[in-house]
């Protein structure tokens, strides 16, 4: 792949149907719970990258066994019934967050030390409220580099069964909580109201079907019963993929439509299109699929904590509304992959956009087309995917290492051109 990658213009708006990747947060997080459970599960369409790599790597280390069929996208977990190989071991989360996170909730199940540790650009994350939690349950947690931050040696097991922690820093480290806790009951009281709430709910969603009893009225999470296997389960398409298609054909004028990825979804990020609605494209949510027809864009205010991935593709589209764009409650999200509110707004200027960067969130107003320029994705897959939309409009986008987004979405560019 040519790296800077030239994206160039369609000559038409596209008309067609995007296949897109199972998605990676629910592939993750069914791993787990599968891993977790007595016996063996089947999981369909598993997404093949680079952050479901990682949390494979992890099981491996812990005693779990994935026989994993590529090219049908199928993957057969044997669980181990929540009893952990019992040696000393080390877990590379690689770049993936939530591999890092669930990771080292993951590891406080066991009595063995685990070491869980990742890329450097993982490394630089903050972790320390989920620390402090494993902490107050008894859990043994040596601090083997900056204080806050992987890499990190735990020592289980679990002794408590209730433990406070914020929810406005990540939700990942709530998640991370519920997954583990259900194996013996735990109760988590968050102290904030969270963040990226829908990712909780998907949590919920995918616990519940392996088995999990998960109660809560939104503060207080209440999760156990255990794991059992399941003998077919099928994974949504990505929702966070999906959004940059979807994206494409509001600002194309064109028309996508996503199969699989409906109303019944249990991924928050398919919100994103209610936000291009409100925009002005024409949306469908049916049971089954989602379209979006593109029209005249209008800018809009919009608060995003709860769809924050998808804001990188939102800074994107807004450069070609015939208004202002306000993003806010976002402000956590400089804590990704890389710093999503600066990162935008610096890209964006590139290109000869005004966008202007606030605390939690930032604002884009277009005065004319953009311009082309060479992207930096900052490491980031979602600069990356985001900002390759702009050149399906203007010539002279290229990409920056654009091997980025195989963290996520290893195919992106080909799919990319499913609307050629």
């Amino acid at each position: 792949m040519r790296d800077p990658l030239p994206i160039d213009p369609l000559v038409e708006p596209p008309d067609c149907t995007v296949g897109v990747p199972g998605s990676k947060s629910i592939t993750n997080r069914a791993l787990i719970t599968a891993g977790l459970a007595p016996g063996i599960s089947s999981l369909d369409r598993f997404l093949v990258a680079d952050d479901t790599e990682a949390m494979l790597g992890v099981l491996d280390a812990v005693g779990v066994t994935v026989e994993l069929d590529v090219a049908s996208a199928h993957a057969v977990v044997h669980g181990c019934a929540g009893e952990l190989l019992g040696t000393a071991a080390t877990l590379d989360a690689r770049q993936s967050g939530t591999t890092g996170r669930f990771a080292t909730a993951l590891a406080a199940l066991g009595s063995a030390p685990v070491v869980i540790d990742g890329h450097p650009q993982l490394r630089s994350r903050p972790i320390d409220d989920l620390v402090d939690a494993l902490v107050s349950l008894g859990v043994g947690v040596e601090q083997l580099g900056r204080p806050g931050r992987l890499p990190l040696r735990v020592t289980g097991p679990l002794r408590g069964h209730q433990v406070a922690i914020p929810g406005n820093v990540s939700s990942q480290f709530v998640s991370a909580l519920m997954l583990a806790g259900a194996v013996h009951g735990l109760t988590l009281v968050l102290t904030t109201d969270p963040v990226s709430r829908p990712y909780l709910d998907m949590t919920a969603a995918v616990m519940r079907s392996f088995g999990a009893t998960v109660e809560s009225d939104g503060q207080t999470w209440r999760v156990g019963g255990g794991y059992a296997a399941v003998d077919r389960y099928v994974i949504e398409p990505d929702a966070s993929a999906a959004s940059y298609f979807l994206a494409a054909a509001a600002i194309t004028g064109g028309r996508v439509r996503i199969d699989g990825l409906g109303a019944t979804s249990m991924q928050g990020d398919l919100g994103f299109v209610e936000v291009l609605g409100r925009m002005g494209a024409e949306v469908t949510i049916a049971e089954d699929h989602t379209e979006v027809l593109g029209d005249e864009l209008h800018g809009i205010e919009v608060d995003m904590r709860h769809i924050s991935d998808t804001a990188p593709t939102l800074a994107a589209v807004a450069a070609f509304a015939d208004g202002p764009t306000t993003v806010t409650g976002i402000g956590f999200v400089r804590a990704k992959e890389s710093d999503r509110i600066a990162g935008p707004v610096e890209e964006l200027r590139r290109c000869g956009v005004e966008a202007h960067a606030a605390d939690d969130g930032f604002t884009i107003a277009p005065a004319g087309r953009p311009h082309g320029a060479v992207i930096e994705t900052h490491e980031d897959h979602r600069m990356a995917m985001a900002f390759s939309l702009i050149g399906l409009m203007i010539p002279g986008i290229e990409i920056r290492d654009p091997g980025c987004v195989d963290k996520t979405f290893p195919g992106y560019f080909d799919a990319l051109d499913q609307l050629r």
